[in-house]
């Protein structure tokens, strides 16, 4: 179908969609391929780029003074007719054609509009592209036509099926079907897609593929059964196709055969308006399908325009408007006389070329749902924009070599293609046309819903769009409500290979499996995830925990020796009570002050000792509580002091038993003159200055304080005393268990002295007593965790005073208070007489 003007436009179509043995070589009269099944939509495009031309021409803004013309062949759906077409077109460049009345031929072309197939469109635009001749398709999706290396003058209107693929990722993000089946063609349209999802799908949509399968050439049950079969086993309840209509018609064929249903289909572009797959014997396992379409528009005039189409009767269609008389014949069931070379007579009655479109119903006239119709007509508009852009070029400023700029007279197909990279323009549907650095255009696709009516019967709906903007990016917007999901409960499948991990766990990939099936496996103790799909578990801050949900963190507990616990209740009772048996003791002392039994057992060094001993108990409060820098200061000061000043006063007491002895013995005398009063006052302040000496320096240099413990365990801070300088500790204790062991020694020298001064007996099993404990404790401490070691220290300083208290006192206060009889001097002279 042609029409000369000042610069003609080709363009590719489907008009019929079989050929029958068409003879391809080159000669000076090649024969016309035998084509026949005449497609009215592809006469529809066709006719669409007729429209815009016309438009155009008839536009005094744009190419205004220059008419466009067009050249339009049928590729009846075959490479080699495509690609046969391209050459004719483009054929004959440097000839000076003469376009009168009746010349025969084709005029060259400035650029094609074309083709419908990406495979064909691939082959074409790699010999276009050796020229520079700029080809914009309306139909070609395969992404690899993005490749400018390979394809530097290939341009489209129709988006990549990259973006295509993405915008089937984003709907299996949006419901959350990260399992899912693919379907592909084996040809370039399949396998490009297939190629994408296999490494988009991952990284955008946190899903992955049960299955890839490729639809067999032609009709094979065997192959077709065993892909459904596999459909059908699999736990993905998604099921992508991407593949051309007619494959597809025959995998929906086996589908239903096995009746297979529950599935979601997702459709590519090629077949979601498939009409003859919306019928009531395929929508049983096809209702609910979600599909990609490209973008609707509308085209003001362009039903008119149709209406006006008229058979071409002065040519005898051997070299006019073919189409229109083929579409003529299709369309009234007549035939014209002689019948056109090149396709199969169809019968029937004398076309008279007044017959009227709109007396029948046919496909032609609708335009309510116009899609490749809308890319053919922005794709004819670009290139009237990048010509209209070239030619007002002002010379001396163009963008070509010296400035120079394009001229009609002499134009080159290589000058459009660059201002066709640059072109930008909205159509009168609102929609901006222009073309990024491959040649793609901005993409935008609908979203369709095949919808299954009560009444049986059915239709698509569009409830959505997906499309990319220069500043927001990809964008998909969906209206659920309106989605028929053709399943029981009219809800959204579930479509996973591992149900999500909840909080407190992470996915672990299974070994051998795709990575979104995955076990999920609990956060070990101190680590949590607090997301869905967690990929690791996070380990809490030092003083947080794990929640037993290992969800979120949670502060430690905190343990330490406490008042309000049975053991902190238990020593602080126990403590309390030492005290007050001390000063009851005292009491006991002071009342009795002036009995033989206390004037003989040194009353002033016994008052101190209990003095001592009061504050040895009341040293021990100091380990319970929370620790703090000045009970953790005063803790081991106060028992070292408190200690060694007891221990001072029995080392002096013994001493003193030792010098009295002596005294008694002839010429001994002088051995008193070294323990009176104040002596015994001097060595105990003596004793125990050393003590507080020891303390002072270890307190100056390396103070105890407090210190968070969580060694001993994990979910747990162990509150304790750290003692800064185990040297010190060692030193206070060493000192205190020196002075013991010299009591001792002493006291176990003086045990078998008579009777009345029988107290060394009594100092002997005290420090027996006092030594073990402490001898006892050392062990028991370092084994002892936390608050247990404070227990141990706090049991060994009550017990050790509990030991030197009742040895000490007990039977002084059992002689005072049940035989005070024997409290007398008499009878306690008397006891040594005796014996």
């Amino acid at each position: 179908m042609h029409k000369t003007g000042d610069v003609i436009l080709g363009g590719l179509f489907a008009i019929n969609l079989f050929s029958a043995h068409p003879d391809l070589t080159f000669t000076s009269e090649p024969q016309l391929p035998t084509c026949y099944s005449f497609d009215i939509t592809g006469f529809r495009q066709a006719q669409t780029m007729a429209f815009a031309i016309d438009e155009i021409n008839r536009n005094s803004n744009l190419l205004p003074n220059v008419t466009l013309g067009y050249s339009l062949y049928d590729n009846c759906i075959k490479l080699g007719i495509a690609f046969r077409a391209s050459l004719s077109l483009v054929s004959g460049q440097e000839e000076e054609v003469t376009l009168e009345e009746n010349c025969v031929g084709t005029p060259p072309v400035l650029g094609i509009v074309g083709d419908s197939s990406s495979t064909r469109s691939i082959a074409i635009s790699s010999l276009l592209g050796l020229y520079r001749v700029p080809m914009v398709s309306y139909f070609s999706t395969c992404s690899c036509l993005s490749d400018r290396q390979k394809f530097p003058s290939f341009f489209r209107t129709i988006p990549s099926d990259a973006f295509q693929v993405n915008a089937m990722i984003q709907i299996l993000k949006h419901f959350g079907w990260t399992w899912a089946g693919l379907i592909i063609s084996d040809d370039d349209y399949g396998v490009h897609a297939s190629r994408s999802f296999q490494s988009d799908l991952g990284p955008a949509g946190g899903g992955c593929l049960a299955y890839t399968e490729i639809l067999p050439w032609g009709d094979d049950p065997a192959e077709l059964r065993r892909i459904v079969d596999v459909m059908r086993k699999s736990t993905a309840r998604v099921v992508i196709v991407f593949a051309n209509k007619s494959r597809t018609i025959n995998l929906m064929k086996e589908v239903v055969r096995q009746n297979v249903t529950g599935l979601q289909w997702i459709a590519s572009e090629a077949w979601t308006l498939a009409d003859v797959l919306q019928t009531p014997h395929f929508m049983p396992c096809l209702g609910g399908t979600l599909g990609i379409s490209i973008r609707r528009g509308e085209i003001p005039g362009l039903r008119d325009f149709l209406l006006q189409i008229r058979p071409d009767l002065h040519h005898k269609n051997t070299d006019g408007n073919s189409m229109v008389n083929q579409f003529w014949e299709h369309t009234f069931q007549c035939r014209f006389a002689p019948p056109p070379a090149g396709w199969v007579e169809t019968g029937g009655e004398l076309c008279t070329g007044q017959e009227v479109i709109e007396n029948v119903e046919n496909e032609l006239v609708d335009v309510s749902n116009l899609r490749p119709e809308y890319n053919v007509y922005k794709a004819v508009y670009a290139l009237a924009y990048a010509l209209d852009d070239m030619l007002q070029c002002e010379p001396g400023r163009g963008p070509f070599s010296n400035n120079t700029c394009a001229h009609l007279q002499r134009l080159e197909p290589w000058q459009l293609v660059y201002y066709l990279e640059k072109v930008n323009f909205t159509t009168t549907f609102g929609d901006q046309v222009s073309f990024d650095e491959n040649g793609d255009t901005l993409p935008i696709y609908d979203i369709m819903n095949w919808v299954w009516l009560p009444d049986g019967r059915s239709k698509i709906q569009r409830v959505g769009e997906v499309k990319r903007s220069a500043f927001k990016g990809e964008e998909l917007t969906l209206d659920e409500d309106t989605i028929f999901w053709n399943f029981e409960s009219k809800q959204p499948p579930r479509s996973v290979c591992s149900e999500s991990c909840p909080p407190g766990t992470r996915m672990a990939r299974k070994k051998g499996k795709p990575e979104c099936c995955f076990d999920c496996v609990p956060c070990s103790e101190g680590m949590i995830s607090n997301t869905t799909d967690s990929m690791e578990c996070t380990s809490c801050p030092e003083d947080f925990w794990s929640s037993p949900q290992r969800d979120h963190c949670v502060p430690k507990k905190t343990e330490f020796l406490s008042y309000h616990e049975p053991l902190g209740i238990c020593l602080t009772t126990t403590s309390l009570l030492g005290t007050f048996i001390c000063v009851v003791v005292l009491g006991i002392f002071i009342h009795h002050h002036n009995t033989p039994i206390v004037r003989a057992n040194n009353s002033e060094l016994s008052f101190l000792l209990l003095l001592s001993l009061k504050l040895c108990f009341l040293c021990s409060l100091l380990f319970i509580g929370r620790p703090r820098l000045w009970t953790c200061q005063l803790r081991h000061a106060a028992f070292g002091i408190s200690f060694v000043l007891c221990v001072s006063c029995i080392l002096v007491k013994t001493m003193v038993v030792l010098a009295v002895f002596r005294a008694s013995k002839p010429g001994g005398e002088s051995s008193l003159k070294w323990f009176g009063a104040v002596q015994q006052r001097g060595t105990v302040l003596v004793l125990t200055s050393i003590q507080a000496a020891i303390c002072t320096v270890w307190l100056v240099s390396a103070s105890p304080v407090p210190h968070k413990n969580t060694q001993y365990h994990s979910d747990k801070i162990v509150y304790e005393c750290a003692v800064g300088s185990t040297v010190g500790f060692a030193v206070l204790l060493g000192y205190i268990g020196l002075l013991a062991v010299l009591s001792f020694l002493l006291a176990f020298l003086a045990r078998n002295l008579p009777d009345s001064f029988n107290e060394a007996k009594l100092i002997t099993f005290s420090m027996l007593i006092f030594c073990a404990v402490w001898v006892a404790f050392v062990p028991a401490y370092i084994n002892s965790p936390g608050k247990y070691a404070d227990a141990v220290e706090v049991f060994a300083i009550l017990a050790s005073s509990f030991g030197l208290l009742m040895a000490l006192f007990g039977p002084k206060c059992y002689m005072m208070l049940l035989r005070p009889e024997r409290n007398t001097k008499k009878a306690i002279m008397g006891r040594s007489t005796t014996k």
